[in-house]
């Protein structure tokens, strides 16, 4: 029997500081997130990090805590459900990389539903060693440790996909409909450069020097620049937007080690001194609206560029249970339950 496992990022279980620290303590012990030898990580993260950072973190998901509970979570759970609607043959669960809806929990879900051969399916567009493969990873040693009778399938990125890419455009256009704006910004969440070196299966193509996401490359499959920066291309081809009213930028970035570039916050700010009154900004590293989404985009990008001079700051919400992306992940579905009628139509 098929299932499907969706899994996401994770969230705290409530924004008090005590549930916050513990949830940043699980991600950011990651060692792919912060890559860093045990010992250092420890220190920086158990020793600097959960001392200081929790009461801050705490505020800010306070900003945005819906009265449902966790915005990221509470969207992932209505798309869970549009999904099991769609797709009603075929058991559909929802798990988080971090936090209490472990991915355990959710094969566990699907195992006592009599499902051996699970698709999972990453939610996020892009590859990345600090989402993607991170879930893969963990997913791989779950399944050997508890289901080892169960196969995994896992749904590969889908940032170039035609499909994803038409949804993509056609929500931005939705929601820019009757507004005024003389700028997009497309806003990536960043990551430290060495996560591009480490992830260039040819050990040699990636330099981030300007050239080498434009250059065809096997590193590409892996290359989180590069795809972020090809959904910025395709997403502006299909919209046919003018050059030099869209850029691309990076935000979230963690400590002193050099992240990608340009920054989002700066960049935000170099653009209101620049004249741009009208800005609109949309984040499509993300499929669900999230703390780094409605927090610090939607109000800190916001107030950055108003206290630069910029009137108008537009934030486009992520696909998050859209219907045409409910329609789609649904497709992409049943193309791997059924491939033999997919085949067909």
């Amino acid at each position: 029997m098929k299932g499907i496992l969706l899994v996401n990022l994770g969230s705290p279980d409530s924004p008090n500081p005590k549930d916050v620290k513990e949830y940043l303590g699980e991600f950011l012990m990651d060692e792919r997130v912060i890559d860093v030898p045990l010992w250092a990580r420890t220190l920086l993260v158990k020793g600097i990090i959960l001392n200081t950072r929790p009461k801050a973190s705490a505020a800010a998901y306070q900003k945005i805590w819906w009265e449902e509970g966790s915005p990221l979570i509470v969207i992932s759970e209505r798309l869970q459900k549009k999904i099991q609607h769609k797709v009603e043959n075929y058991p559909v669960a929802l798990a988080m990389r971090y936090g209490s809806m472990t991915i355990k929990k959710g094969l566990q879900e699907l195992v006592d539903k009599g499902v051996d051969e699970v698709l999972l399916i990453p939610l996020y567009p892009q590859f990345a060693m600090a989402t993607t493969e991170t879930i893969l990873v963990l997913a791989e040693q779950i399944r050997k440790t508890h289901f080892p009778n169960i196969k995994i399938t896992d749904f590969p990125a889908f940032y170039n996909n035609p499909d994803y890419i038409e949804v993509l455009s056609n929500s931005i256009s939705k929601h820019l409909e009757g507004k005024t704006y003389e700028h997009l910004l497309f806003s990536y969440h960043g990551v430290p450069e060495r996560h591009i070196f480490k992830s260039d299966v040819t050990k040699s193509h990636c330099k981030i020097d300007g050239s080498c996401c434009a250059t065809p490359s096997s590193a590409h499959e892996f290359c989180y620049r590069h795809q972020c920066l090809e959904v910025t291309r395709l997403v502006a081809k299909k919209l046919q937007l003018k050059t030099g009213t869209y850029s691309t930028s990076f935000q979230s970035r963690l400590g002193f080690d050099p992240w990608l570039q340009p920054y989002t916050d700066r960049t935000i700010e170099r653009l209101g001194k620049q004249g741009i009154k009208n800005m609109a900004i949309v984040t499509p590293a993300f499929v669900s609206d999230c703390l780094e989404t409605l927090e610090e985009i939607a109000m800190e990008g916001k107030e950055i560029f108003h206290e630069i001079g910029g009137k108008e700051f537009t934030t486009i919400p992520c696909l998050n249970d859209d219907d045409p992306w409910v329609e789609l992940l649904s497709k992409w579905i049943m193309n791997w339950a059924e491939p033999s009628i997919a085949e067909r139509v």
